[in-house]
């Protein structure tokens, strides 16, 4: 049989990214990726060029949120790839379907050329799902894999090396479908279903926990509608915020990193008959949830992967997507509680009351103030920071994807390119991102991709002059102010000569005013907080 070498490398690849549903690629270009640029936008797949690699990736994710397609980076030989590891770091945490292509060097020439040359697959190894070399021989069919590698349980990302004469050369066509079948899904595996319907059935006091896997998986509405039927009171990571309506009484909001919110909400777990953990897994989580419930407890875990973190125990597991394993449960179960227990409600207003603002302006005023005004389908995204403990437990989420962050990582500069990747794919929705002054300031380029591209996303900025969450670590162990503090900048200053509108604010009347006109505007907006140091003191 006659192997078809009509189309390069680049083109390959190409054809099987968009075959995927890929409508777009960010990064930064160099010599050794030009041609599969070339090749992606003769594809129909646009490029987005951004100010650095690590924001590449992190608008990729953004876009990701909003449409569901496979995100794509690409990043050159050497610097470009080395300046991509955090992002990809993150994908690996957060459970990100992220595609990483790299430019490199053939194998042979890499024997005696040394510049910008390191061994790339070896230092993704332990953030990437697998990282492929390609060949002319191979890189149809190792695209396809690596891309359906990435979408099945648990998502992650992968990385693709493609040598310059792979990419620029005629290749081999695999000869593969130009209609790619979605990824097949896990079926329920649990051989003792049946006994893990008449627990939950016969639970007195049960709570269930969702996390990431069930965002991923969409099960959004069959999350919610379980916990309806069965009246189970629902705790989400913070990731999983709004997979049930954080207005509904059912809903105790997001966990996971919050002192404060722990001494509410772990005592009402400790107590629980039942536990029901969703697509659920406690890599957001700080230390106080290993092993968080009773050693009598019932634990019935739906995963769509076996679990091997050690963090806590199961007593029963079903093994399938999160739709299925719920639908299954359902099938099994007869409704046995005919009402919420009084401890629900109670810990409902405890929660209320305790991340109510108590500041005249301060971060707690900040988040109620643009909730109040921002409309309810607004995309919030939250760099690493103090303020991100205390939003992630105020910002009500009326649905699943609403307030996004980096959960599990916990790097910093996420923020604002995750919300740029959202808006540039569902320019519709507003979207409002919410950094640190040192957050934003890491990050600061990406305000000049946000002209660029005309993305008018509104960017709240809690101005302290410090790295406040180490600050107050540091002051907890009693250790002297050293490194933590800086002076500040201007930031309005920045926006206008970015190509934004900046302003400064003291007051929420002030905030409330310039956040709705921000809504109109065809430029980002830059809104300076002055909240002051230690403005967190007691809130998270």
């Amino acid at each position: 049989m006659k192997k078809d070498t009509s189309r390069t490398g680049a083109q390959l690849l190409a054809s099987v990214l968009a075959a995927h549903g890929c409508k777009r690629a960010f990064g930064i270009p160099g010599g050794e990726v030009l041609a599969i640029i070339d090749a992606l936008a003769n594809e129909g797949i646009e490029f987005i060029l951004t100010k650095h690699e690590n924001s590449a990736g992190f608008m990729a994710e953004g876009a990701w949120h909003a449409d569901g397609l496979p995100p794509v980076l690409i990043a050159t030989i050497g610097p470009g790839v080395a300046n991509a590891i955090n992002t990809i770091a993150n994908a690996h945490q957060d459970k990100v379907p992220l595609i990483f292509i790299s430019g490199c060097v053939d194998a042979e020439e890499a024997k005696s050329y040394t510049h910008q040359i390191f061994d790339h697959g070896a230092m993704l190894a332990p953030v990437v799902k697998k990282s492929f070399m390609t060949n002319a021989e191979n890189i149809h069919r190792i695209c396809d894999e690596a891309v359906k590698l990435a979408l099945s349980p648990q998502f992650g990302p992968v990385h693709l090396d493609v040598p310059v004469t792979v990419a620029e050369n005629p290749a081999v066509s695999s000869g593969l479908m130009d209609t790619i079948i979605d990824p097949v899904k896990n079926t329920v595996t649990e051989p003792h279903l049946e006994d893990c319907a008449k627990i939950l059935s016969e639970a007195e006091n049960p709570v269930a926990i969702a996390g990431v896997d069930a965002v991923n998986e969409l099960a959004g509405q069959a999350t919610a509608d379980f916990c309806r039927k069965f009246k189970i009171p629902l705790v989400t990571t913070y990731k999983a915020k709004g997979l049930l309506d954080e207005a509904d009484p059912l809903a105790l909001g997001g966990a996971g990193l919050s002192p404060k919110a722990d001494n509410i909400v772990l005592p009402l777990i400790a107590k629980a008959d039942t536990v029901l953990l969703i697509g659920y897994d406690p890599i957001e989580m700080r230390i106080g949830w290993r092993n968080p419930w009773s050693e009598n407890a019932k634990v019935v875990e739906i995963t769509p992967v076996e679990r091997s973190h050690g963090m806590h125990t199961v007593t029963h597991t079903i093994q399938s997507t999160v739709e299925d394993g719920l639908q299954a449960l359902s099938a099994k179960m007869v409704v046995q509680r005919n009402k919420l227990p009084d401890t629900i409600s109670q810990t409902r207003n405890t929660l209320r009351e305790a991340f109510s603002p108590t500041s005249k302006f301060g971060p707690d005023r900040v988040f109620q103030t643009l909730r109040e005004v921002m409309p309810d389908n607004t995309v919030a995204t939250a760099d690493s920071g103090a303020h991100r403990i205390l939003l992630s437990q105020m910002w009500r989420c009326p649905s699943p994807r609403t307030l996004l962050q980096s959960s599990a990582l916990c790097t910093m500069a996420c923020a604002l390119p995750i919300a740029a990747g959202y808006k540039f794919a569902k320019p519709e929705t507003p979207v409002v991102a919410f950094v640190g002054d040192a957050g934003i300031e890491m990050g600061l380029g990406e305000l000049a991709t946000l002209r660029e591209h005309g993305i008018p996303i509104i960017i709240t900025i809690l101005v302290d002059e410090s790295l406040t969450l180490i600050e107050m670590k540091q002051r907890a162990s009693q250790r002297p102010n050293l490194g933590v503090d800086f002076s500040g900048s201007d930031f309005p200053a920045i926006a206008a000569a970015m190509g934004g509108y900046g302003v400064w604010i003291d007051d929420s009347e002030t905030l409330a005013s310039e956040a709705s006109k921000a809504l109109n505007r065809d430029c980002f907006t830059l809104l300076a907080c002055r909240i002051g140091r230690k403005a967190y003191d007691g809130k998270i």
